[in-house]
C-alpha cells in the first residue's frame, strides 16, 4: 500500500558545533540531524526525539519539515544512526525532494504464507535470503513493503526477484533473476561418518590403555620370578 499521507515535523536550526554539542544536545532529549538536496544548501537542525519518533512512525514516505520559521518542504528519510544497546536515534538525514519526480528508495519485503508452504510442512527451512529491494517510485507513491506469498514453496525451490509482484507506480530495480529472496532447504543433520569416527577413536584409545597395562606385566613377573637382582661385587 502506498504510503501517501503526510506527516508534518518542526524542527530547529543549529550550528555545527562538534561532538561536544551534539552529546549535550542528546541529554536534553533531542536528535541533531541534517536535510539537503533539492539544489539547496545542507542545514543541520535538532529535532525533539519524541516528535521525531512520532513523525517516522506515521507511515508516511513523505514527511512536510518545516526549519524554525521557514515553509514546509517535503522530504524523506535518508539514514537513521542508532544507538546499540539501546535502539534510541543517535542522528537523522532526510532529503528534500519534489513530489513530482521519481525517486530512488529501498522498502523491505515481507514474506506471507511461510508455515502454510509445504516445502516447510515437509520440514524444511525457508530462509529470506533479500529483505530490502531497491525501486523507483514518485515520493508519495513508495509503499511501506512489498508481500510476496510463499505459500506454495516447494521443497528446494529458490524464489528470486522475478516473483515479487510490484505495487502500482512502483519500478523495482534490482536484477530479476539473479536478485534471490528467500529459499526452501532440506535441514542438515549431521553425518553419520562423523559419528562412526569419533567412535572409533574412543575404542582405539581404550584399547591403547589396556596394552600399556599388560606391557609392563612381564617386567613385573620377571622380577618376581628372578628374585632380588644381584648386588654382589666381585
Amino acid at each position: 500500500m502506498a504510503r501517501s499521507d503526510t506527516t508534518t515535523l518542526s524542527v530547529d536550526p543549529r550550528q555545527a558545533e562538534g561532538s561536544r554539542a551534539t552529546r549535550r544536545l542528546r541529554r536534553t532529549g533531542r536528535v541533531p540531524g541534517v536535510v539537503y538536496g533539492g539544489g539547496d544548501e545542507p542545514q543541520a537542525f535538532h529535532v525533539d526525539a519524541r516528535d521525531l519518533r512520532l513523525a517516522l512512525a506515521a507511515g508516511g514516505a513523505v514527511i512536510e519539515l518545516s526549519v524554525g520559521a521557514g515553509d514546509g518542504q517535503p522530504v524523506i528519510l535518508k539514514d537513521q544512526q542508532r544507538g546499540a544497546v539501546r535502539g534510541e536515534t543517535l542522528h537523522i538525514d532526510l532529503l528534500r525532494v519534489r513530489l513530482d519526480q521519481a525517486i530512488h528508495a529501498t522498502v523491505f519485503v515481507e514474506l506471507d504464507g511461510v508455515e502454510e508452504a509445504p516445502g516447510v510442512k515437509e520440514g524444511g527451512v525457508l530462509e529470506q535470503v533479500t529483505r530490502e529491494v531497491n525501486i523507483e517510485a514518485l515520493p508519495n507513491e513508495i509503499p511501506d513493503s512489498i508481500h510476496l506469498d510463499v505459500s506454495g514453496a516447494e521443497m528446494g525451490d529458490t524464489i528470486t526477484l522475478a516473483a515479487l509482484p510490484a505495487p502500482p507506480g512502483v519500478t523495482l530495480l534490482d536484477d530479476p533473476e539473479e536478485t534471490v529472496l528467500a529459499t526452501v532447504t532440506v535441514p542438515t543433520a549431521p553425518e553419520e561418518e562423523e559419528i562412526e569416527t569419533e567412535t572409533e577413536l574412543v575404542g582405539e584409545g581404550e584399547e591403547g590403555a589396556e596394552g600399556a597395562e599388560g606391557e609392563g606385566a612381564p617386567e613385573d613377573a620377571g622380577d618376581a620370578d628372578g628374585g632380588a637382582p644381584d648386588t654382589t661385587s666381585e
